[in-house]
């Protein structure tokens, strides 16, 4: 359905500027037409009466539809983002397994028994859907964060209306239609394409919608929270992270450089949960960094379909402009770059969204560069001398969504791992993430949890049935 004004937008490929799509832009009529429809799916709608195993059948039909789909889904995802091929290729397959996994859960945690004691009393804690619920996504991740959204709430029996970026809605516009293709009803599941401000706002605040979802930037959030809070709304929030990559002088050095320059510099360094913050032991530091720094001047920008392309362009001339200014902003600082810092010289880039990898390091943890989501191909590095304060700088973040320890000591890494403030710590790793494995950060990071059986958890409700079978008169006010 077009939008009630008209508009319409051109989706840009980051990495020449041209035009992908056009597509309709939603304003706030739009967004209310859309609420009003989820809401009316769900109060009186045929959805309500799936069982469980007729919404798991619908889940797993969607999962199927994404394979069978997988290469075009695939290709969407890098013209729309500027990620390499195979890194779309890898999320649709990941969005293939969080559809399954949600359609195995639904409806095998129907609730529990209460004993009472009582013969008489029959006493049930069940759970059902929190009802209409809002989903605003990021442009980094645009299909595999919608997944992490959409395939709970559905396997809850909720309606939805979804608002992706405004700068990459392709994919998540194709799983809809998937969705659609599989079967829901008419009003199950809503999109809204724009702006925040124009057709996110009224998303949030309407009295209509049960529960909002976010998944973005820190300053955003607060204001989504303070807006939320006026009805008294259910909220989830995953607001990024400045994750620490902690490495020991013990540690297999080869495996951590190479993990380091993944979690840094993937999807051009624009992941929540990157690597970002670099933190070695002073025993290895100097053989560390050279040998990282040798590898991130060899990493091969281009385009995203190219197979030989190891990472592609930003987001946008916005972002762009953003990550300059934070390696400006780092050498103001005084720390010390490495490698990178500069837009890449081949000729062939000058029409995309381009930025070299890049390295500082003699950082320090009273550094913006160091404390701040840059959000871009900037790795900084810091350095320590024992586990104490290893744990201290990890530590030393007002977010806490990942990090991850290297060390060949079983017994150190379980104790690091424990003592770090982060919803994930991966001991000898970095980035993997597990659909029945819960998703989501400490402090700043963010409010509750996706995937897992919590990311289910947040969306539905716990309702307690209590049943006499044998009242009798209990005479309170029998004088």
């Amino acid at each position: 359905m077009a939008s009630s004004s008209g508009d319409t937008r051109d989706i840009v490929n980051p990495y020449d500027q041209s035009v992908v799509r056009t597509v309709d832009e939603g304003n706030e009529a739009d967004a209310r037409a859309a609420v009003a429809a989820a809401r009316t799916a769900f109060d009186e709608g045929e959805w309500s009466a799936w069982t469980p195993r007729e919404r798991s059948e619908l889940l797993h039909r969607v999962a199927e539809h994404l394979q069978r789909d997988r290469d075009m889904i695939a290709r969407l995802e890098t013209l729309d983002t500027g990620k390499t091929l195979v890194e779309g290729g890898i999320d649709v397959d990941d969005v293939t397994a969080v559809f399954h996994y949600y359609a195995d859960l639904a409806g095998t945690e129907s609730g529990r028994t209460v004993e009472t004691g009582d013969p008489r009393v029959r006493s049930r804690v069940v759970h059902e859907p929190v009802g209409v619920c809002t989903m605003i996504t990021p442009w980094n991740y645009p299909l595999l964060q919608a997944s992490w959204k959409v395939a709970p709430a559905l396997a809850a029996g909720n309606t939805m209306v979804l608002k992706p970026s405004e700068l990459t809605p392709l994919s998540a516009l194709r799983m809809v239609e998937l969705i659609e293709e599989a079967g829901v009803p008419e009003g199950v599941v809503n999109l809204v394409l724009g702006a925040g401000a124009t057709a996110g706002a009224p998303l949030v605040d309407s009295p209509d919608v049960d529960l909002v979802s976010f998944t973005g930037g820190l300053e955003t959030g607060r204001s989504l929270m303070r807006t939320a809070a006026g009805t008294v709304k259910n909220i989830a929030l995953e607001l990024g992270g400045k994750n620490p990559n902690i490495v020991f002088a013990d540690a297999d050095l080869d495996a951590a450089v190479d993990y380091a320059l993944m979690a840094a510099f993937l999807h051009a360094g624009q992941v929540c949960s990157a690597g970002t913050r670099l933190i070695v032991e002073d025993t290895v530091h100097d053989e560390f960094v050279g040998e990282l720094v040798a590898r991130t001047e060899r990493i091969r920008l281009g385009n995203g379909l190219d197979p030989d392309t190891e990472s592609g362009p930003l987001v946008s001339a916005e972002h762009l402009a953003k990550v300059e200014s934070y390696v400006r902003l780092g050498s103001e600082e005084g720390a010390t770059l490495v490698a990178g810092g500069r837009r890449p010289d081949d000729p062939a880039l000058r029409d995309g969204f381009f930025y070299r990898p890049t390295v500082f390091d003699d950082c320090t943890g009273d550094m913006r560069l160091v404390q701040e989501e840059t959000f871009g191909p900037i790795l900084t590095v810091e350095r320590f001398s024992d586990e104490d304060r290893a744990v201290e700088i990890g530590n030393d973040t007002e977010y806490g969504l990942a990090g991850a320890v290297w060390t060949r000591d079983t017994a150190r890494a379980e104790r690091v791992a424990r003592r770090l403030r982060h919803g994930t710590v991966w001991i000898n790793d970095f980035g993997t993430y597990l659909p029945q494995a819960e998703w989501g950060g400490f402090k700043r990071s963010g409010i509750g949890r996706e995937l897992g059986h919590d990311g289910l958890a947040e969306y539905r409700q716990t309702k307690h049935i209590y049943e006499n079978t044998a009242p009798v008169p209990q005479r309170w006010f029998a004088r």
